[in-house]
């Protein structure tokens, strides 16, 4: 075996195991905090260097290739950015600190190796590590006088989280039944003769469904918006963008058993593209809590990213991904600076939001650009990526669909742009000034950067996407 191929989850193994040892003292919160973004970043250099590596693991139900190590680097890439805006964790208790880190790794760890699994039992235990990982995560906030929201708000999550696994597996039954196999390298080819069967669109779709479950796509998002709410700033910073990606890159692997014949299918990824979009975005539009409103709106993004899915085509799955990287980023950007205008780990208002490019330029200017990018307003990566989407689904034939996401579109720009107008045509009154330190004015800088460049010249990891969707068919 290859072990090179299996560094990043190695070196997060290791972060884990020492992160671990430090939770088992006492004042050691500092140290946790060095040793997770330390972590991170080793982490993060392991997927650079292993992009262009592939090969097969642990009797081949491990894939290392471009699809599998360019999901990696940009959950990496989550990471290491959550773990610098996040470094304080305002809202939990120091004790509790090395935990929470000690938890982030593991979410993480799962997540990495979710997107290299080629094997049902394996995508299902590295499915089921990220998630109760993030399950622990939510209750760790400070508990309020009187209310115990965060409490309620993780019992959902595991509901729902349980359920969503029931439904799962009960479809990845089917596909064993279908198949004699749980190696996708011989359900992909057993799948491409019953697609006439029942069976196989009905265990197909159920699969799908416990996915949507980590997208937050109907109908598994009634989750989202209590989560994203109730837990802290960090943890929801994490949950709304770095997840994703783990999710989208199987149900890419997924659909890539599928051809766009398969009508039904596509039906079932139409409907729920569009009750995505459309319920995430006339829920969001009357929130005044803005971590609330952005979990309305992840739900909405989940709708577009099916856009590309729908088509059942690699350019649309390329399309799919440069999305979800690109909201990665975005959401990334707007998070950072709603937890430094939080003093004190709080959610934050749109009325707290009032003059804050008085109280602070750089955090209004990196937080107004977040919300031009997810409105999809040019030149930023939000308008490219949807326009990737739009235009693939339109080559398709989707004509309909492309006019349901457009006025969805429109639906967005309100709220979005509502949350400008209140930053820089409000006045401050008497909230104090927003002070962002060296460190996550960087990061925010790097990460505006990185959105602008997506939007204005998107080709190189469009190609580096298409070319990793090819790599991701193994049984052909």
């Amino acid at each position: 075996m290859n072990l090179i191929l299996f560094a990043p989850e190695a070196l997060l193994l290791a972060g884990c195991l020492a992160v671990f040892i430090v939770s088992l003292g006492t004042g050691r919160a500092r140290l946790a905090a060095h040793l997770s973004l330390c972590t991170a970043l080793a982490a993060l250099a392991a997927c650079a260097a292993t992009l262009v590596c592939r090969g097969d693991l642990f009797f081949h139900a491990y894939r290392v290739d471009l699809f599998s190590q360019l999901f990696k680097l940009f959950i990496m890439l989550g990471l290491v950015a959550v773990t610098i805006f996040g470094r304080q964790l305002k809202d939990i208790r120091d004790d509790a600190h090395p935990e929470y880190f000690l938890f982030l790794l593991l979410g993480t760890l799962g997540l990495v190796m979710l997107v290299s699994s080629i094997e049902l039992i394996t995508l299902f235990v590295a499915l089921e590590l990220s998630s109760y990982a993030l399950y622990l995560l939510v209750p760790l906030r400070h508990e309020q006088p009187g209310l115990r929201t965060q409490m309620e708000a993780a019992a959902k999550y595991v509901m729902f989280g349980i359920v969503a696994t029931g439904v799962m597996l009960f479809g990845m039954s089917y596909l064993f039944g279908l198949s004699g196999s749980t190696y996708f390298r011989d359900i992909g080819p057993a799948l491409a003769q019953h697609w006439s069967d029942p069976a196989a669109v009905v265990g197909m779709t159920l699969v799908l469904a416990g996915l949507f479950f980590k997208l937050a796509a109907f109908p598994m998002q009634l989750w989202a918006p209590d989560v994203y709410q109730s837990a802290s700033n960090e943890t929801t910073a994490f949950i709304a963008a770095v997840p994703k990606l783990g999710a989208v890159a199987v149900l890419i692997r997924f659909l890539l058993f599928a051809t766009p014949a398969d009508q039904v299918l596509t039906a079932v990824l139409v409907l729920v593209s569009v009750c995505s979009m459309f319920f995430g975005n006339l829920a969001a539009l009357v929130q005044k809590d803005v971590k609330r409103m952005l979990a309305y709106s992840s739900i909405a993004h989940a709708g577009y990213v099916l856009v590309g899915l729908v088509t059942l085509r690699e350019a649309g799955y390329a399309a799919a991904m440069f999305y979800i990287f690109s909201f990665v980023a975005m959401s990334l950007l707007s998070f950072l600076v709603l937890c430094q205008v939080s003093r004190a780990g709080e959610n934050v208002t749109s009325d707290d939001l009032s003059g804050l490019h008085k109280r602070s330029p750089l955090g209004a200017l990196l937080l107004g650009s977040g919300m031009f990018a997810l409105a999809g307003i040019p030149p930023f990566a939000g308008f490219m990526g949807k326009f990737l989407l739009l235009a693939e689904a339109l080559r398709g034939g989707f004509i309909i669909l492309v006019v349901i996401a457009a006025i969805n579109t429109a639906l967005g720009v309100y709220y979005y742009l509502n949350i400008v107008r209140v930053m820089y045509f409000s006045e401050p009154a008497d909230r104090p000034a927003v002070r962002l330190d060296a460190a996550n004015s960087t990061l925010g800088v790097l990460l505006l950067v990185f959105v602008l460049l997506l939007g204005i010249v998107p080709a190189h990891l469009l190609d580096n996407a298409l070319a990793a969707v090819h790599a991701a068919v193994i049984w052909k």
